[in-house]
C-alpha cells in the first residue's frame, strides 16, 4: 500500500501509517529528506520523525529507506541517536539503500544562499527548509551525486567529493557571494560517519521483493504531499522530489504493478507551508476569525522549520487533481476536530479563471494564482468529534459534510482520523481489507 499525501503536505500521514502499521511488517521511505517532517502522538507522547520512516515506533516492525531519498548521513545518526536515548531500538530493523545520494554541507549553503540572494534580487523566497534537499537531487539528475554506497571506498569518496566541491564553490564563491565549503573537514567527517552507516545499508529493492514472497504487508510512505511534486505540484513552489504514487515504485526498486491500494490523506481543511499560490487561503492573524480557528486549534507549525502554515477551507477542485494523478483507492479525512464548533464550513468546489469555471485545479501556477475560488456553504456542528471511533458517533452534519467532501473530489473515504493518537480513528474500509 502506497500512502501519499492529498494536499500541499502536513496531513497526518505520519499517525495514519503508524496506525496502519500494525498489520504490516515493513515501511518504506521512498522520496524526499529530512526536510520532511511526521509528528506521532502515541499514548500522548510525541515523536517527531524526519527521515526514519513512521513504522519506526513498532518494535517487530521493519524500516525501510529506499534509493528515492536523499540522506543528509549527520542528521540521520542523529536522529537514530534520538530515538535510541528514548528507548526506540532501531538499527537491527532499519535498512537503507545504497544508492541513495548524499545531503552534503555544500547543499545545505548552496540552499541558503540562493533563497537570500532570491530575495535581495527581489524575486522572492521559493519558501525552502534550507536543509540543501533541492540542491542535492540537482546533483543527482547531473550525475555527479556523492552516494552512500560511495561511503564504503574512501579513495572513490575523496574524488567524487573534491569534483563535487569544486562545483560547488565555484557557485558560492562567484555568483553567490558567500564563502566555500572546505574539503578536507568534509571528508573526514564523511569518514568517520561511514562507520556506523555501513551496517545498515542494503539493496532495498531485492529486501522488498522476498518481503513479497513471504506474503507480508508493506507500507509505502511519502513525504511532503501531491501538489508539491516538483512535476505535478504547484511549480516552481514546490519540493524538489516526486511525491506521488507513482514514484513509490521507482523511489523504492520495485515494479508498479506491486502496488495494490493507494490512501490518499486528505486534512479535513487545507494548509500549506511556504511560498506559492493558494486558492482557499484565510488571514490566519484576525483573532475570531476562521483563519485564526484552524491555525491555532489545529497547531498548524511545520514539523522541521516550525514555520506558521497557511491555512484555508478544503479544496475539493485540488482534491480532484491529487486524486487523478496518485490513482487514489480511498481517502483518509484527518484532524476533522478542528472544525468543531464552527457555525458554518464552506468547500471550494471550482474556480472563475479568466471569465470561465473550471472544476479542477489547473496545472500553471500563475494560473491558479487568478483563480477566484467557488465556495458551497454546509452547516457546521457543535458537538465534538475529537476522539470518537466510530461513523455513527460522528454528528449528522460531519457525516454529510464527509459525504461531499468524497462526492465532489470523486473518490470514497475510508478512513477518518478524529484526533492525534492511534486510536482516534473511525475505520470505514480496512485499506488492507481487514
Amino acid at each position: 500500500m502506497v500512502v501519499v499525501g492529498n494536499q500541499w503536505g502536513d496531513e497526518g500521514k505520519g499517525k495514519v501509517v503508524d496506525w496502519l502499521t500494525e498489520q504490516a511488517q515493513g515501511v518504506v521511505r521512498f522520496q524526499g529528506g529530512h526536510n520532511a517532517g511526521h509528528t506521532l502522538v502515541i499514548g500522548g507522547q510525541k515523536t517527531a520523525l524526519q527521515l526514519i520512516p513512521s513504522g519506526a515506533m513498532r518494535a517487530d516492525v521493519a524500516c525501510y529507506i529506499g534509493n528515492g531519498v536523499v540522506v543528509d548521513p549527520e542528521h540521520l545518526m542523529a536522529e537514530i541517536g534520538r530515538l535510541e536515548a528514548a528507548g526506540v531500538e532501531l538499527r537491527a530493523r532499519l535498512r537503507i539503500s545504497e544508492a541513495c545520494p548524499l545531503v552534503l554541507p555544500s547543499h545545505v549553503a548552496l540552499d541558503l544562499a540562493r533563497e537570500a540572494s532570491r530575495e535581495t534580487r527581489g524575486l522572492g523566497r521559493i519558501g525552502t527548509t534550507g536543509k540543501g534537499i533541492g540542491p542535492a537531487y540537482e546533483d543527482k539528475v547531473a550525475r555527479r551525486a556523492v552516494r552512500l554506497q560511495d561511503l564504503k571506498h574512501p579513495r572513490r569518496l575523496a574524488d567524487k567529493l573534491r569534483e563535487t566541491l569544486d562545483w560547488h564553490n565555484f557557485a558560492l564563491r562567484e555568483y553567490l557571494h558567500v564563502a566555500p565549503v572546505e574539503f578536507e573537514p568534509t571528508y573526514q567527517r564523511l569518514l568517520q560517519l561511514a562507520e556506523p552507516i555501513a551496517p545498515l545499508l542494503a539493496d532495498v529493492g531485492h529486501c522488498l521483493q522476498r518481503c513479497r514472497e513471504r506474503g507480508e504487508r508493506l507500507l509505502f510512505e511519502g513525504a511532503q504531499g501531491t501538489l508539491l511534486d516538483v512535476d505535478h505540484g504547484t511549480y516552481p513552489y514546490v519540493t524538489s522530489s516526486n511525491c506521488v504514487a507513482g514514484n513509490a515504485a521507482a523511489g523504492a526498486g520495485i515494479g508498479p504493478r506491486a502496488i495494490d491500494y493507494v490512501l490518499g490523506i486528505t486534512k479535513a481543511y487545507t494548509t500549506r507551508v511556504g511560498s506559492g499560490p493558494f486558492p482557499s487561503e484565510l488571514p490566519i492573524d484576525q483573532p475570531g476569525s476562521v483563519g485564526h480557528h484552524l491555525h491555532t486549534v489545529g497547531q498548524e507549525r511545520g514539523t522541521v522549520t516550525g514555520r506558521a502554515r497557511r491555512c484555508g477551507w478544503i479544496d475539493t477542485a485540488a482534491l480532484k487533481r491529487a486524486n487523478l494523478i496518485n490513482s487514489t483507492s480511498g481517502q483518509c479525512i484527518t484532524k476533522l476536530d478542528v472544525l468543531d464548533g464552527l457555525p458554518e464550513i464552506l468547500l471550494c468546489t471550482g474556480y472563475r479563471l479568466d471569465g470561465r469555471d473550471i472544476d479542477i485545479l489547473p496545472l500553471d501556477a500563475d494560473d491558479i494564482a487568478r483563480c477566484q475560488p467557488h465556495y458551497e456553504r454546509m452547516p457546521g456542528w457543535k458537538e465534538t468529534t475529537a476522539g470518537l471511533t466510530r461513523w455513527e458517533q460522528l454528528p449528522r452534519e460531519a457525516r454529510a459534510y464527509l459525504e461531499r467532501v468524497a462526492e465532489l473530489s470523486g473518490t470514497p473515504i475510508s478512513m477518518v482520523s478524529t484526533g492525534p493518537d492511534r486510536e482516534h480513528t473511525i475505520v470505514l474500509q480496512h485499506p488492507f481489507g481487514d
